[in-house]
């Protein structure tokens, strides 16, 4: 599917600053120079810009751990304050780590009626550090078998977990978008996954997939969408339920609303409007 971008969804940003019209502006006012050497800090890991905020009296909030083999994995975990059971979202990192960027993102997931866990793959190193240099060597240590390992075992955490209804989905961001894709092939037990522009997974590895699937693409990725023909062959082959969606003129993680030089807000609602439909729809019903 080539959808244009045109009739962005209901979402629950309000009167969320738009970022792009005030860089856009910066540049009028103090000249290109000035505004280029501003779009750079936002690239740091724990930029401030926010949808929900962190201390939202809808929510609860809280950092947990949850075992995984030979050890326990630290993750943020968020939740509609209240009694009652919800379904459970993964939402994984792209690879600056569990940063505030990626804890908003969860909350935004919660507000929306499910019990959202955000994993942090460097749990293992004592978790992300707020240097975005040692977040980049740490991520070259990682162990990648292991770390599949580690964020399959949360959707058990969730299934199991008092507050869930058992049912559990999985989204996740670039790097967290191509490990998306590993938990879905390596989980059975996974109802519903939506990986954004993520690396997919072997062919042969795709007739295991149980889930649903809903994939988002940005149009200006050509190293990720090189894989999107032998992924959807390999889908079609394996009879996997599943929906595909290019957002032309976006750019590699136009959801990262902290990155104004990426983020591209239509494609953002567009795709994240989306996103809580099909997870609604799948988890929910």
């Amino acid at each position: 599917m080539n959808p244009t971008i045109n009739n962005s969804p209901n979402n629950q940003t309000g009167d969320m600053f738009d970022r792009r019209e005030f860089f856009s502006r910066l540049t009028v006012m103090v000249g290109g120079a000035a505004a280029v050497v501003l779009l750079r800090l936002p690239e740091l890991p724990n930029a401030d810009a926010q949808i929900t905020a962190a201390d939202d009296a809808r929510l609860h909030t809280e950092h947990i751990t949850y075992p995984v083999e030979g050890g326990e994995m630290r993750a943020y975990l968020a939740r509609p304050k209240g009694e009652g059971k919800y379904p459970g979202v993964i939402v994984i990192h792209e690879n600056r780590g569990l940063n505030a960027h990626i804890e908003d993102v969860t909350r935004r997931m919660a507000l929306e009626g499910f019990l959202a866990v955000a994993p942090d793959a460097l749990s293992p190193y004592g978790g992300t550090p707020e240097d975005l240099e040692q977040v980049r060597a740490l991520f070259q240590k990682i162990d990648y078998t292991k770390t599949v390992k580690n964020f399959v075992a949360a959707v058990k955490y969730l299934q199991t977990n008092p507050l869930s209804t058992g049912k559990v989905g999985c989204t996740g961001f670039c790097w967290g978008g191509g490990m998306t894709n590993q938990v879905v092939v390596n989980s059975p037990d996974l109802l519903a996954a939506v990986p954004y522009y993520g690396r997919q997974p072997e062919a042969a590895d795709v007739p295991k997939i149980k889930a649903s699937l809903l994939l988002h693409y940005a149009g200006n990725d050509e190293r990720i969408n090189q894989g999107i023909a032998a992924f959807e062959k390999a889908l079609k082959e394996a009879k996997i339920e599943y929906q595909l969606f290019m957002y032309e003129g976006a750019n590699h993680a136009f959801n990262n609303d902290t990155n104004p030089s990426r983020y591209n807000k239509e494609a953002a609602e567009l795709a994240w409007g989306r996103t809580i439909a099909f997870f609604k729809e799948k988890l929910k019903s």
